[in-house]
């Protein structure tokens, strides 16, 4: 409480401080300087903008160092009024009383704390983020520059929660989030660096890039915490007991979610599936895009993306089209009259799966001659193709019309069913 009463006595005086400034007769003075100071500033930033070509002379500088020198360049007019406006509150401090400069010095504080706030979150791509470190930037420069920031944080740490040995307050809990929002910001913006260079070395298969990456995020995120409780003085042994009621939920109610995590885990270690296999589980066929900590995703080519959890490849029978090899090997069925020629109709299919360009030359296509029906003789078209990812609908239909053309033109009895 002796905090809070500290920050109220403070904040009454910044305040009869203020209307002291509104009272005097110094106020439309400073009013019009800073109104002055300002359109000056705007129009000399203005000008010196307009001259500056940094297309050509940024070429080749890091992107970090390119987005820092444009926000300085569009903050500009702000830097010049902080330097204007000092400037003259120094030239009022010399020839009148200091409090008749207070507003101007005030405006140049606030100034100040803005262009080193822009400056600053300008590298910040998260939007939150940088929301919430603008307005409690602006909030703790505001409160200094009133010279209420130490009052403040005496009443705030002055709010305190006692469990045991360990004293929460209210200041600690600000700090202690602050401190590890730029943990965590720092620790992702160095885990997508690795795994940037990481997915450079092409003596790591895509899956162990997957899981390496994986690994080194889980590393650096739980680094970033453990560094954060130390800086703040939390002694972990006090998680003893939550660690202890997050087992008996692991045994009860996520069982699946670890199962899937470990069966993750598997797959991207044992190299079974990787990013860019064609794979059907059950009724799913498509092709593995994104491995995940939960599920793997599957495009099918029609538009959706199948999320299949992780387990279902360790359970479930999955065929994987391109485990050694992209290669496949494609099966067509018809039928021809009994008065058609079979070797001729055998000629023929081969003829027409070689004219397909998708169709591999090696090993060629064949034909069988499968069955005698009933009222057809039955055939099998084999052919190969090196690319499933392009499709397997369409270059099987592809050959069913050259086929079709082909016994056509040569006057066999176009077949009952295809």
């Amino acid at each position: 409480m002796d905090g809070l009463t500290a920050l109220l006595s403070t904040f009454q005086k910044a305040t009869q401080a203020v209307a002291d400034e509104l009272t005097s007769e110094w106020l439309p003075i400073q009013l019009g300087v800073v109104l002055a100071l300002a359109v000056v500033s705007w129009g000399l930033g203005a000008v010196f903008r307009a001259r500056l070509d940094l297309a050509d002379r940024l070429m080749g500088w890091p992107a970090t160092l390119r987005l820092l020198v444009r926000t300085l360049v569009r903050l500009l007019p702000l830097l010049i009024f902080i330097l204007l406006a000092a400037a003259v509150r120094w030239q009022m401090q010399v020839y009148t009383w200091p409090s008749h400069s207070y507003l101007v010095g005030v405006a140049a504080k606030l100034a100040a704390a803005w262009f080193v706030i822009e400056l600053v979150t300008s590298v910040i791509r998260n939007s939150f983020i940088k929301g919430v470190v603008s307005v409690g930037a602006i909030v703790a420069a505001t409160l200094s520059i009133l010279g209420l920031l130490v009052p403040t944080l005496a009443a705030l740490d002055g709010v305190a929660l006692n469990l045991g040995t360990f004293r929460l307050s209210l200041l600690a809990v600000i700090k202690l989030t602050l401190m590890l929002m730029i943990a965590l910001w720092l620790a992702i913006h160095v885990g997508n660096f690795l795994d940037m260079r990481i997915r450079r070395y092409p003596d790591l298969t895509p899956s162990m890039q997957v899981l390496l990456a994986k690994l080194i995020r889980i590393a650096l995120v739980v680094f970033a915490i453990l560094m954060v409780a130390g800086a703040a003085g939390i002694d972990l042994s006090v998680f003893a007991f939550f660690s202890g009621a997050i087992g008996v939920g692991l045994g009860f109610g996520l069982q699946k979610i670890v199962s899937n995590l470990v069966s993750g885990i598997i797959l991207l270690a044992d190299k079974s599936v990787k990013p860019g296999d064609i794979i059907s589980v059950g009724d799913s066929v498509g092709t593995v895009t994104t491995m995940g900590a939960r599920y793997i995703s599957v495009d099918t080519k029609d538009g959706r993306e199948i999320l299949i959890p992780n387990e279902d490849f360790i359970t479930q029978k999955v065929y994987n089209w391109s485990y050694t090899s992209n290669d496949r090997q494609i099966e067509v069925r018809f039928g021809v009259n009994y008065q058609g020629d079979p070797h001729a109709v055998r000629t023929l299919a081969v003829k027409a799966a070689s004219g397909i360009a998708r169709v591999a030359s090696t090993p060629a296509p064949r034909c069988h001659l499968a069955a005698f029906g009933e009222q057809t003789m039955q055939f099998a078209l084999l052919f190969w193709i090196k690319d499933p990812a392009n499709g397997v609908a369409n270059v099987r239909s592809e050959v069913m019309l050259a086929l079709w053309d082909a016994l056509k033109a040569a006057g066999v009895e176009p077949p009952y069913r295809l």
